[in-house]
């Protein structure tokens, strides 16, 4: 029988800014278990707004005693029993909710899309109302919340080392894809005994393409259901709604990534069809919408949405 856990966003609960496959894990759960954990905002200190009331204490402990230098705080890793090299993990996104009533949006020097022509700094904390799901801007316009973890992972190969979490890759990590949202169910591939999971990088809302290099920054807290597949062999990340398939793609050329969702795509049809390659890659033209999912993260991402009803 399946048991809920809670992991409590304290500093030895998390690290900040890297994934790394000697890491302890701070919980160890069982194929099927469902866990709750929350992760802090990404960011230092300057983005925490100037009242600093409204920031949780365990928040400013995490500044001064996690390991790392930033910019996410990852919640984890979880030991999953069973999991071992070779295995994808199941994480079925449960719920998400928002622990503070605001968030920060940054432009930041040398990033974003157009790093070279926005060069007046700048940070802007709107508020959240929790009750309404919205964010308030401080021109007055009010957008509705879509909160999702920006960074979803399993541990890297112990044969990469300690790696940083910016750049998204075939484990996972800071792919900042909008649809990876409760409801949702992400599979990741396996590197390690127990796959280590994490996730962190709380974003409030965020356009496809999160072009000025942040989404609305928060806190969350979601619940995640961790399984154990070893009947599925995928070797790169996917995901599925109760609606579409999403693809995947991560690289640091745009049209490679590109590339790489449709091949992913097509891949996916296969196993779930008697389509040919040739069919399903005429599929995903007709009813396939490719999408950049962010282009700042170094390895940039596109993913392709396939509604299930037209396979």
């Amino acid at each position: 029988m399946s048991r809920h856990h809670v992991i409590e966003p304290t500093p030895e609960n998390m690290v900040y800014g890297f994934f790394d496959a000697t890491l302890p894990p701070v919980l160890e759960v069982d194929s099927g278990d469902t866990v709750t954990l929350t992760s802090w905002p990404a960011g230092g200190l300057d983005s925490m707004p100037p009242d600093r009331s409204r920031v949780d204490e365990l928040n400013f402990a995490a500044h001064e005693r996690s390991l790392g230098d930033g910019p996410h705080f990852v919640t984890g890793p979880i030991y999953v029993r069973g999991a071992e090299p070779g295995d994808v993990l199941q994480i079925d996104i449960l719920s998400h909710e928002l622990p503070y009533d605001w968030g920060f949006v940054s432009i930041l020097p040398l990033l974003g899309t157009l790093p070279d022509e926005f060069t007046e700094y700048e940070t802007i904390f709107p508020d959240i109302d929790r009750n309404q799901r919205t964010m308030k801007l401080p021109w007055g316009k009010e957008l509705p919340l879509d909160p999702f973890f920006g960074v979803l992972a399993v541990a890297p190969p112990k044969a990469w080392g300690r790696q940083p979490t910016p750049p998204p890759r075939v484990f996972g990590g800071n792919m900042d894809n909008k649809e990876l949202k409760p409801g949702t169910t992400l599979y990741l591939p396996v590197f390690n005994e127990g796959a280590l999971f994490s996730a962190g990088d709380g974003h409030g809302v965020q356009g496809d393409g999160e072009v000025c290099i942040t989404a609305l920054e928060t806190a969350l807290t979601g619940t995640f259901r961790l399984t154990v597949r070893k009947d599925l062999g995928y070797t790169y990340p996917f995901a599925e709604n109760e609606t579409h398939l999403i693809s995947i793609g991560l690289h640091e050329d745009l049209d490679d990534a590109a590339a790489q969702a449709v091949r992913q795509m097509v891949e996916h049809i296969c196993r779930r069809t008697t389509l040919n390659r040739n069919q399903a890659y005429m599929l995903c033209s007709l009813a396939g919408d490719l999408r950049v999912t962010q282009t700042v993260d170094g390895q940039k991402g596109c993913h392709m949405m396939l509604g299930k009803d037209k396979l």
